[in-house]
């Protein structure tokens, strides 16, 4: 199935039906050969589920599948609005560490991530996937505040 839409409790399911197959632990006894193999497939495995776990992983992915290039941040540049928003986080995320502006940031692009996944969602159900790319490269940015905000939250 090629749908963006994915049931999470359905893929975690699977995703410990093969691990249990071919999970190394149950190949220590067996020749090197299948060790290895039994590595690898476990490695794809673990890929997998975690590429189809993220919507943003999930969705570039989709889109490769497609044939279309990868989203890049620059598929935004046009868009000034969505652009400063992210500037006035990024400016937000760069002042001294304040709890209730970093709890107020980190809400924020929860919420917006998950909008845009909704928007991801109904852009590959009508098959528009240059509408995709775009969302899919906004989705990047927030995923980099995520990680910038992360960052922040460590104490230092």
């Amino acid at each position: 199935d090629r749908s963006f839409r994915v049931d999470a409790q359905q893929l975690q399911r699977r995703f410990r039906s093969l691990q249990r197959a071919v999970h190394p632990d149950r190949f220590g006894q067996r020749p090197p050969k299948e060790q290895y193999y039994s590595e690898q497939h476990s490695s794809l495995i673990n890929k997998a589920y975690e590429t189809l776990l993220n919507p943003l992983s999930r969705g570039l992915y989709l889109l490769e599948l497609h044939g279309v290039k990868p989203a890049q941040e620059t598929d935004c540049d046009g868009d000034s609005v969505f652009l400063t928003e992210i500037m006035e986080i990024n400016e937000k995320l760069a002042e001294p560490k304040n709890e209730d502006i970093l709890e107020e940031i980190e809400t924020l692009i929860k919420v917006k991530q998950e909008e845009l996944t909704k928007e991801v969602t109904a852009a590959f159900e009508r098959d528009d996937l240059q509408e995709a790319k775009k969302l899919l490269a906004k989705m990047k940015y927030f995923a980099n505040l995520e990680d910038k905000l992360k960052n922040k939250k460590i104490p230092s």
